[in-house]
């Protein structure tokens, strides 16, 4: 602004602009100048301004009430800047304004009503503000009005019908804010619209596929993100000038129309509603694109599309760059001819019902950037062409049946920032090119495979990893100290493998760790100090490994709920809520250790000598004391007198629950106070003693965090000289779930108590054969055994998935299978099947039905309008299939997760997932 100064005639400086005859200033065009401050008051004075332009500056504070005395303004733009307060009303002065623009600022208040009566009006523009109110109907009296955008604000209300009359309207923006209501039919007939937005607001109108759109020159037609239900009107196909056609995140269904005429397409979205009806013929729409020569974007995802992967798609032009066919139902193959979309950046294929293997040509797509193809059904290796894709940045190919080795080829993707193979069948060692990847910063998700080998050195390329995840593998051999150059990490899991040795000292470095697993391995040595001073750690699970020495007590350990270190025989001390031995530090030297030895084996045949003496003695006593079998190797040993005092004589105050074979007791120990649940064998119940045997069997050979820990076994007589056996369990605090044999711990995690555990091990292990088992009664409980049980039938996998299928179906009824309504012919099996999914709510259980309407959703009537009851409706689908009365007809449980994972990615996406742009 140098040539604003008196030197110069202001008709000479910069940005202003003066009548010839007058020399008064009718233009000031002050735009992206970098100014700053309030608008003067003094701007009222121009009397003569036509054309005031101070868009991009950072003016701000209110625009002045005296701007309505410039009565011969014509155009205002005062975009993108800081300019805050209401719309001035003295600006209904200014009758010649034909362009408004002031978007981008911190406007507040309603839209006057009084700018409807401006008639000469062309262009306003008010979007990027904080404007509230609804839409004044009098700017349907702005006959002139070409441009009305109102984009990104807090208007609500409905949009008026007289906008309906404004035929000169060819911009109409009102995305991102509340609008709520229906959409008037008769803006669907301005005929000459090109850019139509009401996207992202609470509209609830329907559509039918004979709506008349007469929009012939609309070039950008969005209703997506409201509340739009209905079918694809077949009159938008006629606007052969859309470029972007967006019905995304709606409730739209039924069949998409021929698309041939839309040859200017760029951008197709779809996804998120309930288009198709999961059968083949559903996607024939795709297939009319092919002459188009110009998509760049298609989206379909989250819909009900079935029918096998269009062939077609091979042939699209090779100007597409992003396809989403995620979230249906689509079955078949990955066309071959994936690979001649040379120019596509991202393919989202997850969650289908895709097979066979990954297209070897789909190393042709050199530009793509994301590719994400899991909980399918994709068999086959990982094509070694992988290594061709330089652009890769993420790759999901999770809950796949995929196998053979993982190709180091993948080393040469230098781009990639995670990779996610988890849940296949893949083998071999894991490629220490793969490991070479440094620009892997997101996740790398190996876990729940067969590959073994050792953890490679490698791994010390990945510093900016933020989670490394091996588990449920076979990997063998140490810990590489290269571990720890990773001191991104934020997540390591190493758990369920082979791993021997002490935890590397290099580990001390990743203090940035918020979980560690290194569980169900066979690492040894001590627990390191150093997991102490890892301040963000919230989850450390050391447990079942070979572990020794004095537990840590202070970070993480003094944390019970969030530290887990059974199952090492060796440890000791900790904090009393970790139940562990309490260690006996030894500070004697080596000269009175040998001293001490010398002393026991001296005194060895002395006491052998006694103890003969003491058992003749005991023999002889009318009150037998039980004897005590612990079970892994538990610390408590227990008699039949503490066990009596502990549950106060077996009150009935104390009981909890009675099964088949005996009755649960809560106790307190007197001599610790700990909380311990017994459970007491009725002996004279045929079968019971086996019945122990077994339970014991199994408990001795399983071990799991979700398994209710035993503390002891007890085998013995009572005061009486009767047979006395039982078993004590760590007491679970809230009880049980629905059902009694799943109890639940102080922080709500599920645990099984004696739900089958002596039938799930091999018969090899419990040295019982299946006819010996099938001695004890009718197996399962009744309610939730299956049918051929009841028959004779043996025991089978496919009986487990039939009692799951009936507990899940409890556990979202709220009513147990042998509950007395569930009388002749009907079960709880056919109660749930027969309401789905119309009348879902009425077989809900209430309290979920309350917490919803809480949650604001009140009056759903049926699933297809709450994604939430849509999630409802998933689960009882997959208990009816666990509990189809064929064992033929029951899914496997491997595909039960599959479908539990889908349905939790869906709702609650906690993993390595995408976003469809809109």
């Amino acid at each position: 602004m140098e040539s604003w100064n008196s030197s110069i005639h202001f008709c000479q400086w910069h940005g202003v602009t003066c009548g010839r005859k007058n020399q008064r200033v009718t233009k000031l065009e002050l735009q992206s100048l970098k100014l700053s401050g309030s608008l003067s008051p003094h701007i009222g004075n121009m009397s003569f301004l036509r054309v005031l332009n101070l868009m991009n500056n950072s003016f701000y504070n209110q625009i002045p009430q005296s701007i309505g005395g410039l009565r011969r303004l014509e155009t205002l733009y005062l975009t993108n800047n800081s300019i805050s307060g209401e719309i001035p009303s003295n600006l209904s002065s200014c009758s010649k304004l034909t362009i408004v623009r002031m978007a981008g600022n911190r406007l507040t208040g309603e839209i006057p009503a009084f700018l409807g009566f401006l008639s000469n009006l062309k262009v306003l523009s008010f979007y990027n503000n904080s404007l509230i109110g609804s839409i004044p109907p009098s700017m349907g009296n702005l006959s002139s009005l070409e441009e009305l955008a109102l984009t990104y604000n807090a208007l609500d209300g409905i949009i008026p019908e007289t906008l309906g009359r404004i035929t000169n309207l060819s911009i109409f923006l009102a995305a991102a804010n509340a609008i709520s209501g229906t959409l008037p039919v008769a803006m669907f007939n301005l005929s000459n619209i090109r850019l139509f937005d009401i996207g992202e607001n609470k509209i609830q109108a329907t559509l039918y596929t004979d709506l008349a759109i007469t929009m012939p020159y609309v070039e950008f037609f969005s209703v997506r993100g409201n509340k739009i239900s209905g079918q694809i009107p077949i009159s938008i196909t006629n606007a052969s000038n859309l470029h972007v056609l967006q019905f995304n995140d709606n409730r739209l269904s039924g069949k998409v129309p021929s698309l041939e005429k839309l040859d200017k397409l760029s951008t197709l979205q779809l996804a998120v509603n309930r288009l198709g009806h999961g059968r083949e013929g559903d996607l024939n729409f795709l297939c009319t694109l092919v002459n188009n020569t110009k998509l760049e974007f298609l989206y379909i995802s989250d819909n009900n599309f079935g029918g096998a992967f269009p062939k077609c798609v091979s042939n699209f032009s090779n100007t597409l760059l992003r396809l989403g066919i995620d979230e249906n139902k689509i079955m078949g193959r990955i066309p071959d001819g994936i690979g001649n979309l040379v120019n596509l950046e991202v393919l989202f294929a997850s969650q289908n019902q895709l097979s066979g293997p990954i297209p070897f040509d789909i190393g042709r797509l050199q530009k793509l950037n994301k590719f994400f193809a899991d909980i399918n059904f994709l068999s086959g290796t990982i094509p070694h062409s992988f290594g061709n894709l330089s652009a890769l940045t993420m790759v999901g190919l999770d809950f796949n049946n995929l196998q053979g080795n993982i190709p180091p080829s993948i080393g040469k993707c230098q781009s990639l920032l995670g990779l996610s193979v988890t849940y296949n069948n893949l083998s071999g060692p894991i490629p220490p090119q793969l490991l070479g990847v440094s620009s892997m910063s997101i996740i790398l998700d190996l876990s729940s495979n067969y590959l073994t080998g050792e953890l490679p050195v490698a791994v010390e390329n990945l510093k900016n990893l933020g989670q490394l995840r091996v588990s449920q593998n076979r990997l063998s051999g140490l810990l590489p100290k290269t571990l720890g150059s990773c001191v991104s990490l934020e997540k390591l899991y190493l758990d369920g493998n082979l791993f021997e040795g002490p935890i590397p000292s290099s580990l001390s470095s990743l203090r940035g760790l918020e979980a560690l697993d290194l569980s169900n391995n066979n690492l040894s040595g001590e627990i390191p100090e150093f997991l102490v001073r890892f301040g963000a750690l919230r989850y450390l699970n050391l447990s079942f490994n070979n572990f020794e020495g004095v537990i840590p007590s202070g970070g993480i350990f003094k944390n019970a709920s969030a530290t887990f270190v059974e199952g090492n025989s060796k440890l000791c001390g900790g904090i009393p809520e970790l139940h562990m031995l309490r260690c006996n530090l030894k500070t004697s030297s080596s000269n009175s250790l040998r001293l001490e030895v010398a002393i026991i084996v001296g005194s060895l045949g002395a006491t052998l000598a006694f103890t003969c003496l003491l058992i003749l003695w005991i023999g002889k006593k009318k009150e037998k004391q039980a004897t005590t079998t612990s079970v892994e190797n538990s610390v408590l040993q227990l008699s039949y007198q503490s066990i009596v005092r502990a549950t106060d004589g077996f009150s009935t105050q104390n009981l909890v629950g009675s099964g088949s074979f005996g009755s649960v007791y809560k106790g307190v120990l007197q001599a610790s106070g700990a909380v311990i649940a017994v459970k007491v064998l009725n002996l004279l119940n045929r079968g019971a003693s086996r019945s122990f045997l077994a339970e014991c069997e199994a408990l001795k050979n399983i071990r799991h965090r979700n398994l209710v820990k035993v503390l002891t076994a007890i085998s013995g007589e009572d005061y009486q000289g009767n047979d006395f056996k039982a078993l004590v369990y760590e007491f679970m605090e809230n009880g049980s779930l629905e059902d009694c044999n799943i109890l639940l711990d102080e922080e709500m995690v599920g645990h099984i108590s004696d739900f089958g555990l002596a039938k799930i091990l091999s018969t090899d292990r419990l040295n019982y054969s299946a006819n010996k088992s099938g001695s004890l009664g009718l197996r399962g409980t009744i309610g939730y055994a299956p049918p051929e049980y009841g028959m004779g039938s043996g025991l089978s996998t496919k009986g487990d998935v039939y009692s799951y299928g009936i507990l899940l179906l409890e556990m979202f009824t709220g009513k147990r299978p042998t509950d007395e309504r569930f009388r002749e012919g009907l079960s709880l099996r056919n109660f749930v099947k027969a309401a789905l999914p119309e009348r879902i709510v009425e077989v809900t259980d209430p309290i979920l039905v309350e917490e919803r309407v809480a949650r604001g959703t009140p009056g759903v009537k049926n699933s297809r309008n709450d994604r939430h009851l849509r999630c409802l409706n998933s689960l009882f689908e997959i208990g009816l299939t666990c509990s189809a009365e064929s064992p033929n007809e029951r899914i496997d449980m491997s595909d039960v997760v599959i479908k539990l994972c889908s349905i939790r990615d869906k709702f609650h996406p906690t993993r390595l997932r995408h976003e469809v742009p809109t």
